[in-house]
């Protein structure tokens, strides 16, 4: 039996981490879909900020990976001959880019086929909420002068895009122009939930005089806005532990958040942990009160996913798909512009009787176990590719 061939260039892939979202997103998709496809996945060979490559992969060459072919790529590799060599012998059916911004992962694969070093099958763009109003306001000049770059080369047009939500669609249209008529909607597919939910004593640790738990898991960066947070736990009267986890790829901005660590009332803890391993990620969040991402942009958030599935209600920013948490009772949404919503949700929460929390941790997971079990988004990322394939 034929299966159709996708192609994928995404910056890090399993075994890799430290990067989040992304390597979820493909090795979910592969989960779920390499029954019926053909996966073969080139990315780097190390994770996130790692100097040296991983010990247990085939440099240059294709490994079996799960249900996917990987192409670890040294970073000799990693250059326009390099890239245009395994478009041409790598045979294809689509090609699945997994960024706008990234140069090596897909303006080189692009600018291959614009020159004709490669073939042009069929190619989708998976932005990942790069075009949203508060992701495209970071760094917004080099951004600018990219997009301007990629339609003076002609390199952006004539492409299939993938949008998580009607939200990301317009933002797709908003940012690319008349350019982007092709565009589907196929959210990001979750990972499978393999853990019942367990409630104890030790899930409602506030009492008395006792801390409230919270953690922020992601990557420290200003798009993720790991600032406001810290601003609003200044502002917050109970007592609160705030345990950060994630990688930190840009040093001058946790310079400022440790600065405002610094200025923190004497009842908020603040630890730095590090980066943990996806694998750990279930129980570790089980450990807490309240999951605090108040990011610029998310097209899917799979941090939120996992906190919702380890029965732990978010408290985010409504730049996110996740936006009936409220409706639900699984969780808080709140607008950036209502600084002060943020640090009334952490003191009210603080005082919630264990019932009254219960009831949010059992709607949390209840929540993730309607999106795990839907069918309609599986159903509409199969049809990206078949609709791909055929040039529709």
């Amino acid at each position: 039996m034929s299966f159709s061939i996708v192609f994928t260039f995404v910056g890090y892939y399993l075994p890799g981490y430290k990067s989040g979202g992304p390597v979820r997103t493909i090795a979910n998709m592969v989960e779920h879909l390499g029954d019926d496809f053909d996966f073969r996945i080139v990315t780097r060979d190390r994770d996130a900020l790692d100097t040296e490559p991983y010990p247990d992969v085939k440099i240059d060459s294709w490994n079996t990976v799960g249900k996917a072919q990987v192409f670890y790529a040294s970073q000799e590799t990693l250059g326009l001959c390099g890239v245009a060599r395994l478009l041409r012998e790598t045979p294809h059916d689509v090609l699945y880019l997994n960024s706008f911004f990234s140069f090596g992962f897909t303006a080189l694969p692009l600018l291959a086929r614009r020159l004709g070093l490669a073939p042009k099958k069929p190619c989708v763009i998976a932005p990942r909420g790069e075009f949203s109003a508060g992701a495209l306001a970071l760094k917004a000049w080099k951004k600018k002068a990219y997009l301007r770059l990629t339609r003076a080369v002609g390199i952006s047009s004539g492409l299939a895009w993938q949008a998580s939500s009607q939200h990301e669609v317009d933002d797709i249209r908003y940012a690319i122009g008349n350019t982007a008529n092709n565009i589907f909607i196929a959210p990001n597919l979750p990972s499978p939930l393999q853990n019942e939910l367990q409630i104890t004593s030790e899930n409602n640790a506030i009492a008395d005089d006792s801390y409230l738990r919270i953690i922020f898991l992601s990557r420290v960066s200003p798009k993720k806005n790991l600032d406001f947070a810290l601003k609003v736990l200044g502002q917050v009267t109970v007592p609160v532990v705030f345990d950060i986890y994630g990688v930190i790829d840009d040093n001058a901005y946790w310079d400022k958040c440790s600065q405002l660590i610094n200025t923190l009332p004497e009842q908020i803890k603040v630890f730095y942990h590090g980066v943990v391993n996806h694998k750990d990620v279930h129980e570790l969040l089980s450990g807490y009160d309240l999951f605090f991402l108040p990011t610029h942009g998310e097209n899917y958030g799979h941090a939120i996913y996992e906190t919702l599935a380890a029965g732990v209600p978010p408290l985010i920013s409504d730049q996110t798909p996740w936006r009936d948490l409220d409706e639900k009772g699984a969780g808080f949404v709140r607008r950036l512009a209502d600084f002060d919503e943020f640090v009334s949700v952490i003191n009210a929460y603080a005082y919630k009787t264990d019932d009254e929390r219960t009831f949010f941790q059992k709607s949390a997971h209840d929540y993730a176990l309607q999106v795990a079990s839907g069918s309609e988004v599986l159903e509409q990322n199969r049809k990206l590719f078949q609709l791909a394939a055929c040039g529709e």
